[in-house]
């Protein structure tokens, strides 16, 4: 038997699973169940018929993300320098919204009597200033195993520049019997607030992965090996993730973004925007040839300095409600149905109004042919839903569900912006890449706002998340922070550059990557002297032509560059990658009538020009009746299992050769 590969993704309202065997695809959907996610993965599992049958699981996680947005992570303990145990309160004193009466701090994952502090001290050169006391570490430890903490974070100051004194707590702790996380080891890098918060943000989860991932383990065959996505596009062995949780905060959506650059690669796009929607968020990133990468992320307001794709997430989903504001505005999100009890269509009892409500009841859904038919919609309880909303805008139904999909596409407009306009990209010149279960819904709107010429619908849109599991590489990233003038940087960065390199090669062959699979990028965090801030460069040989390459970069993001200022090397990074076998996207022939014949026939509305409401007679397509060549003109619905693609008027459809659906606006007079 061949070997069956299963990428699975686990989001807010469904559970999504791909199954890959001998090139070919197989997609199924079970609703989540958010109190254990591995129960939903497990009846996938079962339901397929394939529990004992997986060669490799690669599993897209939301339990460390969830984790920090409820709170609900472990009781953590930081082991801190004498005089900064409140450097988690104290943090930048940076105030996201600056005129807020109203601003409000996240409160510390560690409370303070959870802070303990030794007695120790390095300078900025990693020498010793002050000795590490033996009777204050003992005293440390003591204190957090009566407070009854599971887990400790330990974060010295300056010990990316020598661990040693960090590497001796670490010992004392874990022969303590706590989960241990250590600075040095997870983020040897620079600026103690956010290094700390990381370091405590994968000590507060760790339990809390390695009991979830060893449940899923105890119910797979005991051969299949578990692979889980990490934030930066790469996936990681569950004894790696098991250490070092923290890499997993934003893998089901970075799986999404590593899957749409597959599929949009495959059709010749390289700059592409990824955009998926699911039940409970919407997720954009920028993909220019590789995705942007970013290490100023933070999940819940908490930092983490780790490397992770550059994905903002707005509260606009399917599930999200519409609601009213003090000021009597109708809002759309961030709150949600979720699984249970789900948009009112599901027939599970909930009662608000959602975007999946308005989409059925302007006759975008099909109700008999959701999931493939598997579960119906309720199309009165979408109609009732979306009374309420009527009855308070004195409108039709039919109005009050378009100004909820306005609204909506008004929150994901906002978020694309965000990762394109304002870091110097022109949405102009890219491909929208539409997946998640109702991306391909509201993508030609987005679109048609933001003129971006041209929008992408893979052939599993609903699941791509899923098959992102199965193309991910394998990812390891290394830094380390030198502090170095740049004309004086050159051997130095040649050094610690071999150095990791070395750590890299080496992890990955303990992750069974082939020797000739292993690919190493190296860069540069290149700064102005005197600027708080770094911008990513690639190194290939020499530190001055990375210089020459980051006054580029400084002036196409921020609109100005001086090649006469002197230019600081801030940290060292190199990413080993172990390059996995991609699956072949199968190239169909051509054939001599494309034409394609419409399943049924429905009213479907859409806002006129002036925004009032137009009812159309819509042709109903199904996905896999589409072949190469095919064209289809708007209005019209293309339906199949993962999602439904909306076309609406004035836009024009056609599948490629990889079976993609592309769609483009046909504009007047071209």
């Amino acid at each position: 038997m061949t070997n069956l590969l299963v990428g699975v993704d686990t989001g807010g309202t469904f559970t999504d699973i791909v199954l890959l065997q001998d090139g070919n695809f197989k997609v199924h959907k079970v609703l989540s169940t958010p109190s254990d996610p591995s129960q939903a993965i497990l009846q996938g599992l079962r339901e397929l018929g394939v529990l004992q049958d997986v060669s490799v699981l690669v599993h897209g996680s939301t339990v460390a993300t969830n984790a920090v947005l409820e709170h609900k992570g472990v009781a953590t303990g930081l082991i801190t320098t004498a005089g900064f145990r409140d450097i988690l309160e104290i943090g930048r004193q940076t105030r996201p919204k600056l005129y807020s009466l109203q601003a409000q701090k996240v409160p510390p994952l560690v409370p303070r009597e959870l802070r303990v502090e030794v007695v120790e001290r390095l300078n900025e050169r990693g020498e010793v200033m002050l000795e590490l006391d033996e009777a204050s570490l003992t005293t440390a430890i003591e204190t957090l195993k009566d407070a009854g903490v599971e887990a400790v974070a330990i974060s010295l100051l300056f010990s990316f520049t020598n661990p040693a004194h960090e590497q001796r707590v670490s010992q004392q702790a874990r022969a303590a019997g706590f989960y241990v996380s250590t600075s040095s080891s997870i983020l040897p890098e620079f600026r103690e607030y956010e290094r700390t918060s990381t370091t405590v943000l994968n000590a507060y989860i760790g339990p809390l992965i390695a009991r979830y991932l060893e449940r899923l383990e105890q119910e797979l065959a005991q051969r299949t090996p578990l692979r889980i996505m990490q934030s930066n596009g790469g996936s990681i062995s569950s004894a790696m993730a098991r250490s070092e949780a923290a890499r997993t905060l934003l893998s089901g959506p970075a799986a999404g973004v590593v899957g749409a650059a597959f599929v949009a690669q495959a059709s010749g796009f390289e700059q592409t925007i990824s955009f998926d929607i699911g039940g409970t968020s919407t997720d954009v990133a920028l993909i220019n040839g590789m995705a942007t990468e970013t290490t100023d992320g933070a999940i819940g307001g908490y930092p983490s300095k780790l490397p992770m794709i550059d994905i903002h997430t707005v509260g606009a989903g399917g599930g999200s409600i519409a609601w009213f504001d003090i000021g009597g505005a109708l809002r759309v999100g961030p709150r949600s149905a979720g699984a249970s009890p789900g948009p009112a269509a599901y027939g599970n009892g909930g009662t608000e109004a959602t975007v999946t409500d308005a989409n059925v009841v302007l006759g975008r859904l099909v109700p008999e042919a959701f999931l493939g038919g598997t579960m119906a919609l309720d199309l009165s309880a979408a109609q009732q839903a979306v009374a309420t909303i009527a009855t308070r805008l004195n409108t039709t139904p039919e109005e009050a569900a378009l100004g909820i999909i306005r609204v909506v596409n008004a929150n994901m407009e906002t978020a694309i912006r965000v990762i394109s306009v304002e870091r110097g990209c022109d949405p102009r010149d890219f491909a929208l890449v539409a997946f998640g279960g109702a991306g391909p819904l509201h993508a030609c709107e987005l679109a048609a706002a933001l003129r971006i010429p041209r929008v992408l619908v893979p052939m599993v849109p609903g699941v791509l998340s899923a098959l992102g599991t199965l193309v991910a590489d394998t990812l390891k990233d290394y830094v380390r922070t030198v502090m170095v003038p740049s004309e004086e940087a050159q051997e130095e960065v040649v050094s610690v550059l071999k150095e990791l390199e070395r750590q890299g090669r080496q992890d990955l062959a303990h992750e069974g990557i082939a020797l000739h699979n292993i690919r190493i990028e190296r860069y540069l965090d290149l700064r102005y002297v005197g600027q708080s801030y770094e911008l990513r460069i690639p190194f290939e040989q020499d530190v001055e032509q990375a210089v020459d390459d980051f006054h580029t970069a400084h002036g196409q993001r921020f609109g100005y560059n001086d090649p006469n200022e002197q230019v600081q090397v801030v940290n060292v990074r190199l990413k080993a990658r172990g390059v996995t076998s991609k699956p072949e996207q199968r190239r169909q022939a051509a054939v001599h009538d494309a034409r394609v014949k419409a399943v049924s026939q429905r009213q479907a509305i859409f806002a006129g020009a002036g925004g009032e409401v137009i009812s159309y007679d819509v042709p109903v397509y199904q996905r896999d009746d589409l072949h190469l060549g095919a064209v289809l003109k708007g209005p019209a619905i293309i339906v199949q299992y993962d999602t439904t693609t909306v076309l609406p008027p004035e836009w024009r459809g056609y599948v490629d050769e990889v079976s993609n659906l592309l769609e483009q606006e046909q504009i007047e007079g071209k």
